[in-house]
């Protein structure tokens, strides 16, 4: 079976506070599950998430960013490759090892879908 005409599998998030692709509009992440954002990424502020959906990896690589030297791979979004952040695979530094399996996922490649309502 050819399986490379086939679209790339997707998996649709629920929830009021949905983050996109800025691209393409696959979902990425729930609002609930950022963990911080105060990040920075290589185009501005970037978020730390627990959980992103919807990506490939790239080549991991070692990179020293603004808090030391970590292993890291690029992240992309599954249906239109635009590379969203990253992922944490290792950080040399002790007090950077709760990043490890993280996202960081850059506030300029995402959009906000669904209800955002403020809650109070």
């Amino acid at each position: 079976m050819d399986t490379s005409s086939q679209p790339p599998h997707q998996v649709y998030l629920n929830g009021d506070q949905i983050y996109t692709c800025s691209g393409c509009h696959a979902h990425l992440a729930r609002n609930e599950d950022i963990i911080s954002k105060g990040f920075q990424g290589r185009h501005g502020r970037a978020y730390l998430f627990k959980n992103v959906q919807n990506i490939t990896l790239g080549p991991k690589e070692d990179r020293i960013l603004m808090t030391g030297l970590h292993s890291v791979a690029d992240i992309s979004c599954t249906i239109c490759q635009s590379v969203v952040g990253w992922i944490y695979i290792y950080a040399f530094e002790e007090s950077q090892k709760y990043k490890e399996g993280k996202y960081i996922v850059e506030k300029a490649k995402i959009s906000k879908e669904n209800l955002w309502i403020q809650k109070e």
